[in-house]
């Protein structure tokens, strides 16, 4: 294929994978900004007070950062496993594999989807939570290259998940028995400093802590992890996922019957 035929397939399956998310917004966005804002209610202004500050910060700024990313890293998972199974089930991905397009190409295109929805998502739950607390910036470089890095990850993620997928069940295996203990394990509600050493030795093998902690760091300037750390974590472990993709599609695994 000619540059120009790559751009156009890469601009169609991005374009695609954004309007089927856009187009139901309601049922893929609002309801995670709902969430979202509960959390802001019940953890920041009702538990919050009675926990006190955390890291020399008050309970609802701590928490913001976390349930940002928590929304980001679940939306961007959850667009691009059920748009790949779909394609499965549907039958038409084996029509893009066996097509001229680069199978990069097509990875890319999900990738971008999932990215757009994450993104989406995290910018409306930052605005949500500015109804609750004045949002404090102190790195806006480490917050935007974060956050792309977070939502490229899970997005690639996803796209794994679609792939051993055999029935719409199997796609909501993983996000809720690995993905969501991690998260919530992640540092989202509190400070490993706080744990014994065991569990906060135990707590640097989950790969959330990093870029939970990293995208705190942009906004409040505090963090329990090194950041140079959670860029290497992070892009140690998209360079992994990319790579397995890539042979995944390649090799039609789970793909082609």
């Amino acid at each position: 294929m000619t540059p120009r035929a790559k751009l156009v397939a890469l601009r169609t399956i991005a374009t695609r994978e954004i309007l089927r998310f856009s187009r139901i917004w309601i049922q893929t966005v609002l309801p995670p900004v709902m969430t979202m804002a509960l959390y802001f209610i019940i953890f920041g202004n009702l538990i919050g007070p009675r926990i006190g500050q955390m890291d020399g910060f008050n309970y609802m700024e701590f928490i913001i950062p976390g349930l940002i990313m928590m929304a980001v890293i679940t939306n961007s998972y959850a667009n691009v496993v059920s748009s790949f199974y779909g394609s499965k089930f549907q039958r038409h991905i084996e029509e893009m594999i066996i097509s001229p397009t680069p199978n990069y190409i097509i990875l890319i295109g999900y990738v971008l989807g999932g990215v757009a929805r994450g993104l989406s998502v995290g910018v409306a739950v930052t605005l949500v939570s500015m109804v609750f607390h004045p949002l404090n910036i102190h790195s806006l470089g480490v917050i935007i290259s974060m956050i792309l890095l977070t939502s490229i990850l899970f997005s690639l993620a996803g796209l794994i998940n679609g792939v051993y997928a055999k029935s719409f069940d199997d796609i909501s295996i993983i996000p809720t028995f690995v993905l969501t203990p991690l998260t919530y394990l992640g540092g989202i509600f509190y400070s490993i400093s706080m744990l014994p050493e065991f569990w906060q030795t135990l707590s640097l093998g989950n790969p959330i802590l990093y870029m939970v902690n990293a995208f705190r760091y942009g906004f409040l300037g505090v963090s329990d992890i090194n950041l140079a750390m959670s860029y290497m974590i992070s892009i140690g472990f998209i360079a992994v996922l990319y790579v397995f993709s890539l042979y995944l599609l390649r090799t039609g695994h789970g793909i082609r019957s």
